[in-house]
């Protein structure tokens, strides 16, 4: 865990001070802190430097930052204790979603820093609470997108375009293979890598009300995710001879040094490639499953947001902290440092290697991440991988039914 303090001379001089006061109505001097808790621990080293400056231009807050591994399963457990940090830096997921829906979260609604964010991520945090809940109980801070990298290098030398259709896509990979080339790079150990191939796939061919839909009994994944199952392992045709024997951080040194192609990843990955090669010539584009080029949409979410506890004993310094973070200069910092996007009105990302993703962003042609609606406890990148393993469409189909029922109907 990575806690951020103003040290000990620092809390016992506020402790002196507050002796010195009883009696009086006075709190001048008296010392707030603020528990800031972050479930990302690649964001640790922005946000501490973020904390630095904010205490210094508020040199009565202290924000004391957590950043623990096992994030989400300890905010969860902390739910359940009614005992909530009092401002959280979370994922625009399900988790965020039960969190919310138990009513706990401060509202923002009406709140002039919900007005410099942009609508359509508020949407979409909204859709994660649920249509039956009234209220805007996030601050969308950082946002993310699922696509292809690319080697700009190797592109050249194949004499590819970037492809903007299915076929097209297909071309590419087919000439990739052709040269000697390994065309996409998986890294299928892990589990929760299986999701960017599938998210890419499904955010363009199945309706973002499928999660609604599925809940009052009105579809299932055997209907609507066929054509996603099939592209899905079209596309892993194109790895590499052990596309299950490699884990994230392996193929990010891999890709880094010029092994394969393409990479079908998030923007989440480009801090890593480049620590491996600095050098490296990156691209990116969004992932082409329609048939048309107009058809397809960036797959994008929230990837961090920023909740306040509604029962803080400090709201006023805890809103005070989330405004300082979404002023326009820190909320740059953050993306630039982060490879991200901004869920902030008027913060762009200006890393050449987003040119190709950025216009998606500008004409507000996004989608968002189809397993970010899937229930808690599903264990979908389980059953996602298992299906790329043994390529038995229907019967991992019917079992992603199976599961999200056992889940919703418990």
């Amino acid at each position: 865990m990575r806690v951020v303090t103003k040290g000990l001379y620092a809390l016992g001089l506020g402790a002196a001070l507050l002796l010195a006061g009883c009696g009086s109505d006075e709190s001048e001097g008296e010392e707030v802190t603020l528990e800031f808790f972050s479930n990302k621990s690649e964001n640790i080293d922005t946000y501490e430097a973020l904390i630095e400056e904010f205490e210094s231009q508020n040199p009565d807050i202290n924000v004391k930052f957590e950043s623990p591994p096992e994030a989400n399963t300890i905010i969860k457990t902390r739910l359940t204790k009614n005992n909530l940090p009092d401002v959280m830096s979370l994922g625009g997921d399900a988790i965020f979603g039960e969190i919310a829906r138990a009513d706990v979260l401060h509202d923002f609604s009406g709140s002039e820093i919900l007005d410099n964010v942009q609508n359509s991520y508020v949407d979409i945090l909204g859709a994660l609470v649920g249509s039956e809940y009234e209220g805007s109980y996030g601050i969308p801070y950082a946002t993310n997108a699922n696509a292809v990298i690319y080697n700009k290098e190797k592109i050249e030398e194949l004499g590819l375009e970037i492809p903007e259709t299915w076929d097209e896509l297909i071309n590419a990979l087919e000439i990739a293979q052709e040269a000697g080339e390994i065309p996409i790079y998986y890294t299928l150990q892990e589990t929760w890598t299986a999701m960017p191939l599938w998210n890419g796939v499904a955010g363009n061919l199945v309706p973002p009300d499928f999660a609604e839909r599925k809940n009052e009994g009105e579809t299932t994944f055997l209907e609507e995710y066929d054509l996603v199952a099939d592209r899905a392992l079209e596309l892993l045709q194109y790895g590499h001879d052990n596309n299950f024997g490699y884990d994230y951080n392996d193929g990010n040194r891999a890709f880094a040094n010029g092994e394969g192609v393409f990479y079908i990843q998030g923007n989440w990955v480009i801090p890593d490639i480049l620590t491996y090669n600095p050098d490296a010539d990156l691209g990116m584009f969004v992932l082409p499953v329609n048939e048309t080029a107009e058809e397809n949409e960036l797959v994008s979410g929230v990837d961090v947001l920023l909740a306040v506890d509604d029962a803080t004993e400090h709201k006023e310094e805890a809103l005070k902290f989330v405004e300082f973070l979404t002023e326009a200069e820190n909320a740059q910092q953050y993306i630039d440092e982060q490879h991200a996007f901004s869920g902030i009105q008027g913060v762009m990302q200006e890393d050449e290697v987003f040119e190709g993703i950025n216009p998606y962003f500008e004409e507000d042609r996004l989608t968002s991440f189809p397993d970010h609606y899937y229930p808690i406890g599903m264990g979908g990148d389980n059953l996602i991988q298992e299906f790329y393993i043994y390529q038995n469409k229907e019967e991992s189909l019917r079992e992603l039914d199976e599961e999200w029922d056992k889940v919703y109907n418990r």
